[in-house]
C-alpha cells in the first residue's frame, strides 16, 4: 500500500494534519475494500469531521459550500431522480430551476455520477458541495429509509427473498421442507416486508381462540395489520420458527432466534424473534434491527444544541462513565451506538457486551451475553479488562457486581458507557447508592447521564396550528415568556398520505447532565432524587419536561405526545 500514490484529497489532508500518513493509507486500503467511498468511510469512522473534509475540497475545486440545514425540505424535486441513483452515487437533490437541477455531493471528483444522473434525468444537472454527515442526514430523509424501495416487489419476488437465519448454533428441523406451502410463505413474507415499510420496530403475531391477529408497533404505537383465519396460526408460527431456525416441535417453552432478510445486495434487515407458548398458541414477537439506524449521526437524535455539546465533550474524556437510562424502548442502543460510532476509530481498542447483540457494529469487539453458560455482564467485563481496552460498552448495569466492576474500569483509565432502566438522571444515581455503590465511587466516575424518551414527530405535511389560552400553557409548565409567544401544533387526525394519523417517525426527548462539584457533594452526603434533581435545575439542565416543552415549542411535536412520554 505504501508504494500506491494517495488521492488527492488524501494527501491533502494529511498535508494540513488532518490525518496522519499512515492512517490515510489505511483508511484508503480499508474504504477500497469495503467498496466505500473514502469521504463516507473517513466521516464515518470518524477520522475526520465533515466540515473539514468538505471545506478542502471547496477550496481544492472551487466549488461553493452549501449548508444542507438551511434547506426546506417541502421544496426538495423529490422525483427528479430515482431513489435508485440516490442511492448508488450518494446524491441530493437540492432544487431545481427550469431544465437546470442542482445536486449535493460530497465528492466532487465523481463526474461519472453526474453524467449518469445528467443522462437518466434529461435535466442540466450542476453539482454543488455539502457536508458528508448532513448528506448522508438528507438522504436518509429523502429515501425515508423505512421505504427500503420495496413497493415494487412482485409476488414472486416475495415468495423468493432471501431469508437466513443467523444462529448457527441450531440446525435447520429436517420437516422443514413440510412447512413451506406457497401462501403462507408469501403472506410472511409480506408482513416483513410491510412492517419495514411503515417504519415499525416490532411485529407481534398473536392467536386467540376465535382470531388470529398480527400487529406492528409504529412510532411507538401498536396497531392492527392483519387478521388471518385462526386456521392458519400453526403454520404461521411454523413458518417463522423455520426461519430463525427453531426447534418446531417445541410448543412447551420460549425459544429465542434471529432472522435475516437480504432486501437487496447492500440491504439486509435483521430480526430478533422470541416465541411464547399462550393459552391459544405460541405468540412470536419480532424485533426489527436495522443497522441503518445506529448510523444516523448525533445530529439525527434530537439533541438539543447545548446537550449535544455535553454528549460530545463526555466522549472526548479519556476515562469516566457515562449512562443512558430510560425505559424500555426509549431509543437506548441508538444512542449508545451513535456515541460508539463516533468513538470508533483505528487508534481506539473498543468491546461491548450485550443482551444480546442487536445490531453488528464493524471494527468493536461485540460479545453476546449469555448467563446458562457463565458469561454474564461481569464475566465480560473482567475478560474486557484484560484485553487493553479503551472503551467498554456494558449492555445493562444490572447488579452490584457489575456496577462496581464497571466503575473501577472507569476510575483506572477507561471510558464505560452503560444503560439503566430509570425515570431520571437523579433517580440513576440514587438506583446504584441503593445496589450498594459505594456514594464516593458514584461521585468521582460518573462524567455524565442521559436519561430519554421517544415522542412521534408531527407530519410536516398535514400538521395544524392549535388556539391554546396562555393560562393553560402556563399550567402545562411553559414560562410566561414562551407562553405569550407559543405558536403549539397538533396532529391532523385522519392524518395524510405520508404519515400515519398525523405522525411520522419518531425524535428523541432528553435530559443531559453532567455531574458537577455541586452534585458530587450531594451524592457524597448521600442525598435523595429530589436534591439532587434540584441542583440540576439549579445549574440550568434541562429536566425532560422542559426538553419535551421545547420539542412542541418548536413545532416537532405534539404537547399531547409531550404529555404522553413526560408525564409518569
Amino acid at each position: 500500500m505504501a508504494d500506491t500514490p494517495l488521492p488527492g484529497l488524501a494527501r491533502k489532508l494529511v498535508a494540513d494534519g488532518l490525518l496522519d500518513q499512515q492512517a490515510a493509507e489505511g483508511a484508503v486500503k480499508a474504504a477500497k475494500k469495503e467498496k466505500e467511498p473514502f469521504i463516507s468511510y473517513i466521516v464515518q469512522k470518524g477520522l475526520v469531521g465533515s466540515y473539514d473534509i468538505a471545506k478542502i475540497n471547496s477550496e481544492l475545486f472551487g466549488i461553493p459550500l452549501f449548508d444542507i440545514d438551511t434547506l426546506d425540505f417541502e421544496m426538495v424535486p423529490t422525483t427528479a431522480i430515482s431513489e435508485k441513483l440516490v442511492r448508488q452515487h450518494r446524491c441530493f437533490p437540492l432544487f431545481k430551476r427550469g431544465n437546470r437541477l442542482f445536486v449535493g455531493v460530497s465528492d466532487p471528483t465523481n463526474e461519472k455520477s453526474i453524467d449518469e444522473i445528467r443522462f437518466n434525468s434529461g435535466l442540466n444537472v450542476e453539482s454543488i458541495l455539502v457536508e458528508e454527515g448532513k448528506l448522508t442526514a438528507a438522504i436518509e430523509k429523502l429515501l425515508d429509509t423505512s421505504g427500503n424501495d420495496l413497493g415494487d416487489l412482485d409476488d414472486e419476488e416475495l415468495e423468493g427473498l432471501d431469508v437466513e437465519s443467523v444462529d448457527d448454533d441450531i440446525d435447520e428441523d429436517p420437516r422443514a421442507g413440510d412447512m413451506e406451502d406457497a401462501p403462507v410463505v408469501k403472506f410472511v413474507n409480506k408482513m416483513l416486508l410491510s412492517a419495514i415499510k411503515l417504519g415499525a420496530s416490532d411485529l407481534h403475531f398473536e392467536p386467540y381462540e376465535k382470531t388470529y391477529r398480527i400487529r406492528f408497533r409504529v412510532d411507538g404505537v401498536m396497531q392492527v395489520a392483519a387478521q388471518p383465519p385462526i386456521g392458519l396460526s400453526p403454520k404461521i408460527s411454523s413458518r417463522l420458527k423455520i426461519m430463525s431456525s427453531m426447534d418446531i416441535s417445541e410448543r412447551r417453552k420460549p425459544q429465542d432466534g434471529r432472522i435475516k432478510m437480504k432486501l437487496s445486495k447492500t440491504k439486509a434487515i435483521d430480526f430478533r424473534v422470541n416465541t411464547l407458548p399462550t393459552l391459544w398458541g405460541e405468540k412470536i414477537v419480532l424485533r426489527i434491527l436495522d443497522p441503518s439506524s445506529a448510523k444516523m449521526g448525533i445530529d439525527a437524535l434530537g439533541y438539543e444544541d447545548d446537550q449535544k455539546q455535553m454528549y460530545m465533550a463526555a466522549l472526548e474524556q479519556p476515562q469516566g462513565m457515562i449512562l443512558v437510562t430510560g425505559p424500555t424502548g426509549s431509543g437506548k442502543t441508538v444512542s449508545l451506538y451513535t456515541g460508539l460510532n463516533i468513538l470508533n476509530t483505528i487508534e481506539r481498542n473498543i468491546s461491548t457486551a450485550e443482551d444480546p447483540v442487536e445490531i453488528n457494529l464493524e471494527g468493536i469487539n461485540q460479545v453476546n451475553v449469555n448467563p446458562k453458560q457463565g458469561m454474564d455482564f461481569s464475566q465480560a467485563l473482567r475478560a474486557f479488562l484484560r484485553q487493553d481496552p479503551d472503551i467498554i460498552m456494558v449492555g445493562e448495569i444490572r447488579d452490584l457486581e457489575t456496577a462496581n466492576i464497571a466503575i473501577k474500569a472507569a476510575q483506572t483509565g477507561h471510558m464505560v458507557m452503560s444503560t439503566l432502566h430509570t425515570n431520571s438522571a437523579a433517580e440513576t444515581l440514587t438506583r446504584m447508592m441503593n445496589m450498594g455503590v459505594a456514594s464516593f465511587n458514584l461521585a468521582t466516575s460518573i462524567n455524565l447521564i442521559i436519561a430519554q424518551r421517544l415522542a412521534r414527530r408531527l407530519c410536516n405535511n398535514c400538521k395544524k396550528k392549535l388556539t391554546i389560552p396562555t393560562e393553560a400553557l402556563l399550567e402545562q409548565g411553559f414560562t410566561e415568556e414562551q407562553a405569550s409567544t407559543a405558536v403549539i401544533y397538533g396532529p391532523e387526525s385522519r392524518g395524510c398520505d405520508k404519515c400515519n394519523k398525523g405522525y411520522k417517525g419518531r425524535v428523541g426527548i432528553y435530559e443531559v447532565v453532567q455531574i458537577s462539584p455541586g452534585m458530587q457533594r450531594i451524592i457524597m452526603e448521600e442525598g435523595n432524587s429530589i436534591q439532587i434533581s434540584d441542583q440540576a435545575q439549579k445549574e440550568g439542565f434541562k429536566n425532560l419536561r422542559q426538553s419535551g416543552l421545547l420539542k412542541a415549542l418548536q413545532g416537532v411535536t405534539s404537547l399531547e405526545e409531550v404529555n404522553r412520554v413526560t408525564l409518569d
